[in-house]
C-alpha cells in the first residue's frame, strides 16, 4: 500500500513537472519560434502556448526596438585627421524566424558590422564634412546596415553618430581658424559702416553748401550738446574764429587808416593847401 501510494506522488510529480514544461507564455511584444526535434514548425503568437516537452523547443524573440550603443572607434578622415567617434543605433526584428535561423547571436553580431560599417563610411568623409555633414553620414550607415541586416530578419530603424573627439592640437587650430573668421567678418562689416557713413556725410555736405545757415545752425547745436554736462570747456567752431579774425582784420585796418589821418600836417604849418596832400594820401592808402 505504501508502495502504491509512493508511486502515485511520482506520478503526480512527474505530471506537473510535464505540465509546467509544456505551457509556454509568449508576451505581447515577442513572438515565439518552434522547433521539433530540431526542424522548424512555424512562430507562434503572443499568449499561453502549449509544446510537447521534451520533443519541442520554443525560442522567445522580442520584438522591441533595441538601443545599441558602439562603441568609440579610431578613425582617420580622407584628409589625414585622426578622430574617434561614437554613435548609437536602433534596432528591431521584423522576422523572428529569420532572427533565429539565419544567425547565433544577432546582437553581437549587428554591434560588430555596425563599427565596421562606422569606420567605413566616416573614412570616405573628410573633416569637414563629418562635422558639417552627419545627417548624410547617419543616412548611409543605416542603409549599408539594412542590407546586410536584411537577411537576419533586422531592421535598423536609426543610426546617430553621438559624439566626436578630435585632436587638441586641431581643436586649436580651428579655434584659431573661427577667431580668425569672425575678425574678417567684423572688419568687413565696419568698413561697409565706414563707407556708408563717408556717402551720408558726402550728402550732408552738398547740402550744406546750398544752404549756409545750415552749418552755423549745426555749429550752435553742438553748443548746446556740450553745454548739457556743465562743463568748463568753451568750444568755438571754426567758422566763427574765421568770422572772429576777419572782424580783427578789418578794425585794425581801419584803426591804422585813422591813425594816419590824424598825422598828416595842417594848412597853418606849411603854409598852403593842405587838400592835395590829403588826397594823395588817401589815395596812398
Amino acid at each position: 500500500m505504501e508502495a502504491l501510494i509512493f508511486l502515485l506522488v511520482i506520478v503526480i510529480f512527474l505530471a506537473l513537472v510535464a505540465l509546467a514544461m509544456a505551457v509556454k507564455v509568449v508576451k505581447q511584444y515577442e513572438q515565439g519560434v518552434l522547433f521539433r526535434f530540431g526542424r522548424l514548425v512555424g512562430s507562434r503568437e503572443p499568449g499561453l502556448r502549449v509544446i510537447v516537452p521534451v520533443v519541442d523547443v520554443l525560442h522567445r524573440v522580442s520584438l522591441r526596438i533595441v538601443t545599441m550603443p558602439i562603441q568609440s572607434q579610431g578613425i582617420i578622415t580622407r584628409d589625414n585627421v585622426s578622430v574617434d567617434v561614437s554613435a548609437v543605433a536602433y534596432f528591431r526584428v521584423v522576422d523572428a524566424v529569420k532572427s533565429v535561423i539565419a544567425i547565433e547571436n544577432v546582437h553581437t553580431a549587428i554591434d560588430q558590422i555596425a563599427q565596421t560599417t562606422l569606420r567605413k563610411v566616416v573614412g570616405q568623409h573628410t573633416l569637414d564634412e563629418t562635422l558639417s555633414e552627419t545627417d548624410r553620414i547617419n543616412l548611409d550607415i543605416r542603409e549599408i546596415l539594412d542590407v546586410t541586416t536584411a537577411e537576419w530578419g533586422v531592421e535598423v530603424t536609426l543610426v546617430e553618430l553621438k559624439d566626436i573627439q578630435l585632436p587638441d592640437s586641431m581643436k586649436r587650430a580651428m579655434a584659431r581658424q573661427a577667431e580668425a573668421e569672425r575678425e574678417k567678418r567684423a572688419k568687413i562689416i565696419n568698413a561697409e559702416g565706414e563707407s556708408l557713413a563717408a556717402a551720408a556725410l558726402g550728402d550732408a555736405s552738398d547740402i550744406m553748401m546750398d544752404h549756409p545757415l545750415a552749418l552755423q545752425l549745426r555749429n550752435l547745436q553742438s553748443l548746446v550738446e556740450i553745454g548739457v554736462d556743465k562743463n568748463t570747456t568753451v568750444v568755438f567752431p571754426a567758422p566763427l574764429m574765421s568770422t572772429i579774425g576777419e572782424l580783427g582784420s578789418f578794425l585794425a585796418r581801419e584803426t591804422a587808416a585813422a591813425a594816419t589821418t590824424t598825422a598828416l600836417p595842417s594848412a597853418d604849418d606849411t603854409g598852403t593847401d593842405p587838400a592835395p596832400v590829403l588826397n594823395g594820401a588817401v589815395k596812398t592808402v
